[in-house]
């Protein structure tokens, strides 16, 4: 018996106590509406995803040395420069394209197309003629396309099997359901295809406004960003199946309401933990890193929304389809 329980009642019993036909769950007198509300939960998502699909389109995305190939620089100073100083050496130079971004300790990196070694003696001749003797190169690494390809393809590849392995092991789970698991591994891509979106857009958008690239700490941010939203779901639908199991023949929609505000708390708890840490992150991490932790930070609370609102509303949706499908079949046999 758990806690709260009365005498001389099951599990099952209980569970029942807090579910109501109508497909409400009802929590120290306050109704709480989450199937009821699955488009309103629709709409919101699109309105984060169809504007950064529209910046995607038009090259927004803007991608880094490690995808298009080039020359990163590290430079250092005696006393930094502004960037537009910089920028203005580089473009002289022949590189318009070139990015500057500060870095810890009063240096620059400095992001261009290939250059080749005569090439780079030649500016670092220039860059302390320009800014004083103590202004060199002090590390310079060349990416060729070929790498780029290559990174891409096996980041697809990556998202492809664990797509697959996921919806795989989310059926095996529900293999009670028989064919009807498989919605809710087809359930949990769609959430993650949805967190993977929202921070592709929000990049794209700001890389269409802010110039921010993208680079392979930006695949990795996305991988784990489908790694903790399928975690946070598979939580909901764990709880879902539980419930179902302790309350069989109860319709699917309340048992939904009820599950989620089972596992709110600890969702949402457990995003904030990240959250947090990703903020002190982003913002004393240094340069190096602060794309990947906004990457992450968006990917966090965007799997956490997703989790809550979006997975477990597309299973009710399937439900509803389902039902509306097999009522037409049975009036027109009749």
């Amino acid at each position: 018996m758990r806690p709260g329980a009365s005498p001389g009642r099951t599990d099952a019993e209980c569970a029942c106590l807090f579910i109501r036909p109508c497909g409400l769950v009802k929590v120290e007198g306050v109704l709480f509406h989450f199937v009821e509300r699955k488009w309103w939960y629709f709409l919101f998502s699109a309105l984060l995803i169809v504007p950064g699909v529209f910046f995607l389109a038009i090259g927004g995305l803007r991608p880094g040395i490690e995808f298009k190939g080039g020359t990163l620089l590290e430079i250092s100073f005696a006393t930094r420069p502004d960037d537009s100083a910089v920028k203005a050496f580089f473009t002289s130079h022949g590189h318009d394209e070139a990015t500057i971004q500060g870095v810890a300790g009063g240096g620059v990196e400095v992001r261009t197309t290939e250059m080749l070694p005569p090439e780079l003696v030649t500016t670092d001749k220039d860059l302390k003629t320009t800014f004083g003797p103590d202004a060199k190169i002090t590390n310079s690494s060349v990416v060729s396309p070929s790498f780029s390809a290559e990174l891409i393809q096996n980041a697809i590849k990556s998202i492809a099997l664990a797509s697959l392995l996921i919806v795989l092991l989310i059926a095996w789970a529900f293999r009670n359901f028989g064919w009807a698991a498989f919605r809710y591994g087809i359930a949990a891509i769609v959430a993650l295809l949805h967190d993977a979106a929202v921070v592709l857009g929000i990049f794209a958008i700001l890389g269409f406004f802010l110039k921010i690239e993208v680079d392979s700490l930006f695949v990795t941010a996305v991988l784990t960003i489908i790694g903790f939203s399928v975690h946070d779901t598979i939580v909901v639908f764990d709880r879902i199946r539980e419930n179902l199991r302790l309350n069989p023949g109860e319709a699917l929609n309340p048992v939904i309401n009820y599950s989620i505000m089972q596992t709110l708390a600890r969702s949402v708890i457990t995003s904030l933990t990240v959250v947090f840490t990703l903020l002190a992150l982003f913002l004393f991490g240094g340069f190096s890193v602060r794309n990947f932790a906004l990457a992450l930070l968006i990917g966090i609370i965007s799997g956490t929304y997703s989790s809550i609102f979006n997975a477990s509303q597309i299973i009710s949706l399937w439900q509803e389809i389902e039902d509306r499908v097999r009522h037409r079949r049975l009036a027109a046999a009749t």
